[in-house]
């Protein structure tokens, strides 16, 4: 694997990942636009869709992460392809793609944002936040939808046998989010979301919150509120530990089963 092709890849499919999926939030949140009020749902299949959006553009390079808890799980399971050396250059590489990503819907979006007062909705269109402020409940949550996202990738593939090419030998398959199939995984946020969505909105990945967060920060965005740097470690610190946690259980599971 070319760790330059990699990084392109995760930030091309994390970009795209944003702009679909904060674009579903602005067009649902935002006033005057042709999705308003449309619902969780759309926002929650909107997300699911904008995930496999991304995992298909970038599985091919980079195994699509698209997600720094999934890299840091990938890499302290030594089971794939991406080693730690090569983990800053996946996060950052998201996190580079997920600011553009956000930038790009304000851009989109620049006339709904001025002609809407809800500072909280404008805030939502970037980033997640909790319908009841309990940090700790707010962590475990985050902790929970993340360890059900990377958990099937890692019970579901296994390089030990995707390795194997038979008469074409062998090659290293990195884990990440396209080991599921791109239309699976995106079936599988959206059931996160469906699910488990309600209390913080499901981040279930650093980049896609953190990254959006500073560019609603720094963007001229007319009558917006604090960015709530407050909350803003919640969806990096739960999404991380979710990831490891996946990555030990399958570890035993498989160890189990062979």
């Amino acid at each position: 694997m070319d760790p330059n092709k990699a990084y392109l890849a995760e930030l091309i499919g994390t970009f795209l990942l944003v702009v679909l999926g904060d674009g579903v939030v602005g067009n649902v949140l935002l006033n005057r636009t042709k999705g308003q009020g449309a619902g969780w749902i759309v926002i929650t299949f909107g997300w699911g869709m904008a995930v496999f959006v991304g995992v298909f553009c970038a599985a091919k390079y980079s195994s699509a992460h698209l997600n720094p808890a999934v890299t840091i799980a990938v890499a302290a399971s030594h089971r794939g392809a991406v080693t730690w050396g090569m983990v800053p250059g996946y996060i950052a590489a998201q996190m580079i793609g997920a600011f553009l990503g956000a930038v790009v819907v304000y851009l989109f979006y620049a006339d709904h944002f001025r002609v809407t007062d809800d500072a909280d909705a404008k805030l939502g269109v970037f980033c997640t936040g909790p319908a009841i402020r309990n940090l700790g409940r707010s962590v475990f949550c985050e902790v929970v939808g993340t360890f059900v996202l990377v958990l099937p990738i890692f019970l579901m593939v296994d390089p030990a046998f995707a390795l194997d090419l038979g008469a074409s030998g062998k090659r290293d398959v990195t884990l990440g989010l396209g080991a599921l199939g791109a239309l699976p995984v995106g079936l599988l946020v959206f059931a996160i979301g469906m699910s488990l969505g309600g209390t913080t909105g499901y981040a279930i990945n650093p980049a896609r919150d953190l990254a959006p967060r500073l560019a609603h920060a720094l963007l001229p965005i007319p009558g917006k509120r604090d960015s709530d740097w407050g909350y803003a470690w919640v969806p990096v610190v739960g999404p991380i530990i979710g990831g490891l946690l996946a990555a030990l259980v399958s570890t035993v599971v498989m160890t189990v089963f062979r």
